[in-house]
């Protein structure tokens, strides 16, 4: 929708009653393309005061500062935008978005590990979704999660690093941690087991279809999540695993726990739901 089209919406209808808003840009129509602007995203959050739920897509923000945002957001999502890299610098206003719980950061190709180590100004942040960041390197997460150690639920999905290196650093820095969905390119057994006795976690998504030979055997699987004394969810997607002895074992292993051996979805953008 075009920014005219949007600020006739505003300033006709949209007011305290919003909660949620999904918003699609003009990234890849060419420079001449209309983008969003500064000061539409500052009147959203003065005519919309409840606004809790914003998500872009396909929006380029690199001429929108963070600082434009409403304040009142607790759920941020980036699809497939184009951002700045002042947009989350450490050193900013440590004031922004005090509310914001959960930021999705998927398919947004300048994101990188100086970005990662912004997100330790929102204090309330609790749950992180990066789906395709592949500027994050595995030193960079690993700073990143010692200063954002309050995290409950962390995504890593389709990113370049390696399963085995996304858990080390989760085991070391996010001991509170209930959550935990990632791909499993380059896990294995020893890898996963570097969660064992993890206190906090209540659910384990594991994603394929990138199964190696070092994927660990659902008797290793087994093995570990018995160790984890609240979960309560194992998920296993896209693994080949659908109907198979492998789903037997699991799910006669773990009785306290829903079990579930499923395909990947056919839309690949469903990744982070």
């Amino acid at each position: 929708m075009r920014p005219k089209v949007m600020w006739h919406l505003l300033r006709r209808y949209m007011a305290s009653r919003l909660h949620s808003l999904r918003m699609g840009g003009y990234l890849f129509s060419g420079s001449q393309a209309p983008q969003l602007s500064p000061a539409l995203m500052r009147a959203l959050g003065q005519k919309c005061p409840n606004l809790k739920r914003l998500c872009l897509h396909v929006a380029n923000l690199s001429m929108v500062p963070i600082t434009s945002l409403p304040c009142t957001l607790r759920t941020l999502e980036l699809h497939s935008c184009e951002i700045s890299m002042a947009w989350l610098h450490k050193e900013q206003d440590p004031t922004v978005l005090p509310l914001l719980e959960c930021i999705v950061l998927d398919r947004v190709p300048a994101f990188r590990d100086e970005h990662l180590q912004g997100l330790t100004r929102f204090r309330a942040l609790r749950s992180l979704v990066l789906g395709g960041t592949y500027r994050v390197t595995e030193t960079g997460l690993d700073m990143g999660l010692q200063e954002l150690n309050y995290l409950q639920r962390l995504e890593v999905l389709g990113c370049t690093l390696s399963a085995d290196s996304t858990l080390l650093a989760i085991s070391r820095h996010l001991r509170d941690v209930r959550k935990i969905r990632l791909t499993v390119r380059g896990l294995s057994a020893p890898g996963l087991s570097v969660l064992e006795g993890m206190p906090a976690l209540e659910s384990l998504c594991l994603l394929g279809p990138l199964v190696t030979p070092e994927m660990p055997s659902p008797q290793e699987i087994l093995a570990s999540c018995l160790t984890m004394p609240k979960l309560r969810v194992l998920e296993l997607q896209g693994l080949g695993w659908e109907g198979q002895e492998a789903e037997r074992i699991l799910s006669k292993g773990l009785p306290h726990c829903m079990v579930i051996v499923r395909a990947l979805p056919k839309e690949s953008m469903d990744w982070w739901m």
